[in-house]
C-alpha cells in the first residue's frame, strides 16, 4: 500500500477545520519534540514516545537474539495465553466495531462532513475507491487467498473430533459440515469472514477518528488525538504518550509478521521457478534485500516512486486474477461467488458469536489470531484512508470503506480459493492440498497454462507488497513517533524501516518462525484492542458536537 506524504499532498494542505467545531486548545504540533543532530544527522522526535518506543524495540531484538529459547517458549505461551483467555475480547470487540459503523450510516450523524460543511473531496471515487482497495490489498491476501480456502474447506469435511476431556480437537469452522458440497460452501464463508466486514470496520472506526480529530476539530494528526474528548488537556500528557507507544508496537509487529509471511511466499515460490533453496537463510536474505529497496526508497525521497510501484501492482494482481478467472471453470468461478457470498451471510451470525463457541481451534487459532493482526495494522492503514478520505460524509465514507474492499475481498477469496477447491474436488488434483502453506498459490497455478509466467507474476507481486509495507510503515511509525509531524527528518523513518526488517528477522530466525510473529502481533494487538473500544466513545461524543 501507499501512504500519502507530505510530498504527495504539499505539506498536509488539508484546509482550516470549521471554526464552529474547531476544538481549542494551546498544544500545538512539536511542542514536546527534542530537537538536535549527532554528526550529519539531524533529528526531531517527540519526547518521551520517541525514546520509550526506540528503547523498548532494540530491547526486544537484544533479548531475542541472546534468549532465542526462551524468548520462543515465552513468545507461545503469550500466544496460547492471549488466543485462550482473550479470544471473546477480540471477536466481540470486532463486533462492536461493525455495529458502531452501521449505527453511524443510518443515524444523524452520518450526514456529517470530514473537514466541515464546505470540505470537497480531494480525490475522485475511482482514485479513492483504488487507493481504498491498494489500503487493504496486500502480502496477506497473496498468501492466504488459496490456502485459507482449502483449509477450512479440508477441516469442514474432516467433520469434529473430541479429546479425553471432552473437547474438540479438530480445526473446523463451527459444526463442520455433512457433504463436500457443504463443505466448500462453510469453508469459502469462514475464509471470507476474516476478509470482510469486520476488518474493515476496525480501520474504518480508526479513519474515521483521525480524519474527524483533524480535519474537524483541528488536532494533530496522531492516534492521541482522538482521545481528547476522553482526557481533554491530559491527551498530550502520559494516557496519549502511552496510546501512542502502544500504537507504534502494534504497527511494527503487525508490519514485521507481514514481512514474514511474505518472504516465506517469495522463498517458495523463487523455489519453485530457480531452485533456490527454502529455508530460514534464504527468506532472511529475502527480508534484508528487500527492505534495502525500501530504505533507499525512504532516504532517496521516493515517494512518488513507490505510488508507480503500488499502481503497477494493482494491475498486475487484476490480471493474474482475470487470468485464473479465465484459466479456471470460468462459469463456476462467477455462480459460486455469489453463492459464496450469501453463505458468508448466513453463517456471519454464527462464526461472529464470541461466547459459547464448540469450535475453539478455529476460533482461537484462526478468527483471534486475525483480528489482532487487522487490530496491529490499524493505525497503519486508517492513517492512510485518513489522509485520502477529506470531503466526504461520515456515512459515505463508512459505505465506501466497509463495502468496496470487502466486496473486493470476497472476489478474490472466492476466484482464488474457488479455483483451487475445484481442481481438489473435480479434477482430483491433490498437489496444492497437498502443498505447503507458502507454496499453495504456485502449486494452483501449476495446474494451468503459463505457470512459469503467473508464478513470476506471483512472486513480483508478493515482493512489491513487501517493499511498499514496509516503506509506508516506516513513515506512519515515523509520524507518531515525531508528535505528529508529517515532515521528520529521513533518518527517522530510515532507523524506522532498518528496525521493521530486523524484528522480522529477529523473530523468524531465533524464536520459532512464523509461530513467534503470530505470538507478537496477538500480544500487541490485545492492549490495543481497548485503545479502539474507547476511541468508539469518542468517535460518538466528537460527532455529538458537530454541526449538522
Amino acid at each position: 500500500m501507499t501512504y500519502p506524504t507530505d510530498t504527495d499532498d504539499k505539506a498536509a494542505d488539508l484546509g482550516s477545520p470549521p471554526a464552529e467545531s474547531l476544538i481549542q486548545t494551546d498544544y500545538t504540533i512539536g511542542r514536546d519534540n527534542i530537537e538536535g543532530s549527532v554528526g550529519p544527522i539531524y533529528f526531531d522526535v517527540h519526547n518521551p514516545v520517541f525514546a520509550i518506543s526506540a528503547f523498548a524495540v532494540i530491547a526486544f531484538v537484544a533479548f531475542t537474539l541472546a534468549l532465542p529459547e526462551l524468548a520462543g517458549t515465552l513468545f507461545s505461551t503469550l500466544f496460547t495465553k492471549v488466543t485462550t483467555g482473550f479470544d471473546w475480547l477480540f471477536l466481540g470487540a470486532a463486533d462492536v466495531f461493525v455495529l458502531l459503523c452501521l449505527v453511524l450510516v443510518i443515524s444523524p450523524y452520518g450526514k456529517v462532513r470530514l473537514g466541515g460543511r464546505d470540505a470537497r473531496p480531494d480525490f475522485g471515487y475511482l482514485s479513492w475507491f483504488s487507493m481504498l482497495f491498494a489500503a487493504g490489498m496486500g502480502i496477506g491476501l497473496m498468501f492466504y487467498g488459496v490456502s485459507e480456502p482449502l483449509s477450512h474447506f479440508g477441516s469442514s469435511l474432516g467433520g469434529t473430533a473430541m479429546g479425553e476431556a471432552g473437547a474438540r480437537t479438530d480445526w473446523a469452522p463451527l459444526g463442520a459440515a455433512a457433504s463436500q458440497a457443504e463443505a466448500v460452501r462453510l469453508g469459502m464463508a469462514a475464509s471470507i469472514f476474516h476478509w470482510a466486514l469486520h476488518p474493515w470496520a476496525i480501520y474504518a472506526v480508526v479513519g474515521l477518528s483521525l480524519a474527524l480529530f483533524s480535519y474537524n476539530k483541528g488536532l494533530p494528526l496522531t492516534i492521541r488525538s482522538a482521545f481528547y474528548p476522553i482526557f481533554g488537556e491530559k491527551v498530550w500528557g502520559w494516557p496519549g504518550h502511552v496510546i501512542d507507544i502502544l500504537a507504534v508496537f502494534a504497527t511494527l509487529f503487525g508490519l514485521a509478521t507481514s514481512l514474514g509471511l511474505g518472504a516465506a511466499q517469495a522463498n517458495a515460490g523463487f523455489n519453485k521457478l530457480f531452485g533456490v533453496p527454502v529455508g530460514e537463510t534464504t527468506q532472511i536474505v529475502l527480508i534484508i534485500g528487500i527492505t534495502a529497496i525500501a530504505l533507499f526508497s525512504v532516504i532517496r525521497g521516493l515517494e512518488a516512486g513507490v505510488k508507480l510501484l503500488s499502481e503497477i501492482n494493482m494491475g498486475l494482481a487484476l490480471l493474474l486474477l482475470l487470468f485464473v478467472l479465465c484459466a479456471g471453470p470460468t462459469l463456476l468461478l462467477l455462480t459460486n461467488t455469489g453463492d459464496y457470498l450469501l453463505a458468508y451471510l448466513e453463517y456471519l451470525p454464527a462464526l461472529s458469536n464470541p461466547v459459547g463457541r464448540e469450535d475453539v481451534n478455529f476460533m482461537q487459532g484462526w478468527t483471534s489470531f486475525y483480528w489482532a493482526w487487522w487490530i496491529s495494522w490499524s493505525p497503519f492503514v486508517g492513517m492512510f484512508i485518513a489522509r485520502v478520505s477529506r470531503g466526504r460524509t461520515v456515512r459515505e465514507f463508512l459505505i465506501s470503506v466497509l463495502l468496496i474492499p470487502s466486496l473486493v475481498c470476497v472476489i478474490w477469496m472466492s476466484i482464488f480459493g474457488g479455483a483451487a477447491i475445484s481442481q481438489v474436488v473435480q479434477e482430483s488434483y491433490t498437489a496444492v492440498q497437498e502443498a505447503d502453506l507458502p507454496l499453495q498459490l504456485f502449486a494452483m497455478l501449476d495446474d494451468m497454462p503459463l505457470t512459469a509466467i503467473t508464478s513470476f507474476v506471483g512472486i513480483v507481486l508478493v515482493i512489491v507488497f513487501f517493499v511498499t509495507s514496509s516503506d509506508s510503515g516506516s513513515l506512519v511509525i515515523d509520524t507518531i513517533t515525531s508528535g505528529g509531524k508529517v515532515d521528520a527528518p529521513v533518518p527517522q523513518r530510515v532507523f524506522w524501516c532498518i528496525f521493521e526488517g530486523i524484528v522480522a528477522v529477529v523473530l523468524l530466525l531465533s524464536a520459532g518462525g512464523l509461530k513467534s510473529l503470530q505470538s507478537m502481533v496477538i500480544s500487541t494487538g490485545l492492549p490495543f484492542t481497548i485503545v479502539l473500544l474507547v476511541m468508539c466513545v469518542a468517535i460518538w461524543r466528537g460527532l455529538a458536537s458537530e454541526p449538522r
